[in-house]
């Protein structure tokens, strides 16, 4: 076992027993959008377990069509976050650390959806992935109004007592829609090329800093791929995405949680490093890697109900071993167990369980 995946790790006032990060995992578990009981105590096994961080599911914001699914946990209103502020008290009443991540859908969402079925959906510029138009481009306030969204929730997570915020923007969703050229015709800010594009994130970064204060770690998650073209990629050599990367950076990002299909697979030829341990190398802030891990088939599968085999985890306390990145998240794995991380401290590799995809919808 890797002794480095059990060091403590520290970033402004977050203070980590490990390097072990649960990873969002979106589950549709919030009727309303609003968490009850059952969210609290699904987080609060995994503080119990040794999960250095947890990162909450996508927590959509106070923009009406934010979310695609009435039952995604919204961040605002009463109601919703009285429910999150039992989740940081049952997390840190077993001496966790949580996270929420902070969400918009943007084009994803489909009109007369979500807690909101008359709003209009979001967008860099009313053009969707195939690049049609299908609605207005949005005026300058209204793309001013979706910045704050998210500093409205980074001063929510404050205020609830979390220990860190994560920023989503991977997959395809609304931040992921600015920074993709194919989504992002935009005249004027935020439009042009990939760094102008980029100051999308950096502005939102910026605001959530103002939000949230000196003390509070921001994560940015981010990815190559989008959910609506897995072979996209915004930065094709290590120099574009160390110009990508140092918007962020610049803003005042800590750490960037980087998303890739399977952890272990190089980002450029010639080189053996990850996505998040060129992220890593190239700005020189922490990173999180993330993808498959402890499994031997990504979570595409797992969304047609398919299950994957336990893995060895060799590969992971090698990369960890030589300082690739900074910690790990673990989804499928930690979803289905919840004990996976004591298991692997303990040594318990052979209890280590194959993932059931057909239960994905049941498991907390």
């Amino acid at each position: 076992m890797s002794s480095s995946l059990f060091q403590s790790f520290a970033c402004r006032g977050l203070t980590l027993p490990n390097r072990f990060v649960m990873a969002p995992m979106t589950r549709s578990f919030s009727p309303d959008g609003v968490p009850g009981e059952n969210v609290a105590e699904y987080y609060e096994r995994r503080a119990a377990n040794h999960v250095g961080l947890i990162i909450t599911e996508g927590t959509v914001n106070d923009r009406p069509g934010s979310a695609n699914d009435a039952n995604y946990p919204l961040f605002h209103g009463e109601a919703a976050l009285k429910g999150w502020q039992n989740v940081v008290e049952k997390v840190h009443g077993k001496g966790g650390k949580i996270a929420p991540q902070l969400w918009h859908v943007g084009m994803v969402r489909k009109p007369g959806t979500g807690h909101n079925p008359d709003a209009q959906s979001d967008s860099p510029s009313g053009v969707t992935h195939t690049g049609k138009a299908v609605m207005d481009p949005p005026s300058d306030e209204e793309v001013a109004d979706m910045v704050s969204s998210y500093a409205r929730s980074a001063k929510s997570a404050k205020e609830l007592g979390f220990d860190a915020i994560e920023i989503h923007g991977a997959h395809g969703y609304l931040i992921d829609q600015f920074f993709w050229d194919v989504m992002n015709k935009r005249e004027g800010k935020y439009g042009g090329d990939l760094l102008e594009r980029a100051e999308f994130a950096g502005d939102v970064i910026r605001e959530c800093r103002k939000a949230v204060g000196e003390d509070m770690p921001i994560i940015l998650r981010w990815s190559q791929w989008k959910q609506q073209d897995y072979s996209a990629r915004l930065a094709d050599t290590p120099q574009k995405m160390e110009a990508f990367l140092n918007v962020f950076k610049d803003a005042g990002v800590d750490m960037l949680h980087c998303s890739q299909r399977r952890f272990w697979e190089p980002e450029f030829e010639g080189s053996d490093l990850n996505l998040a341990g060129w992220a890593k190398k190239l700005t020189g802030l922490a990173t999180i890697s993330v993808g498959s891990v402890g499994l031997n088939g990504d979570f595409f599968g797992a969304f047609a109900g398919q299950g994957s085999e336990a893995a060895s985890l060799d590969k992971l306390f090698e990369m960890m071993d030589r300082g690739d990145f900074d910690l790990i998240a673990v989804g499928r794995a930690l979803l289905q167990d919840p004990e996976w991380v004591t298991k692997v401290k303990e040594g318990r590799m052979d209890e280590l369980k194959d993932y059931d995809g057909k239960a994905l919808a049941t498991l907390y």
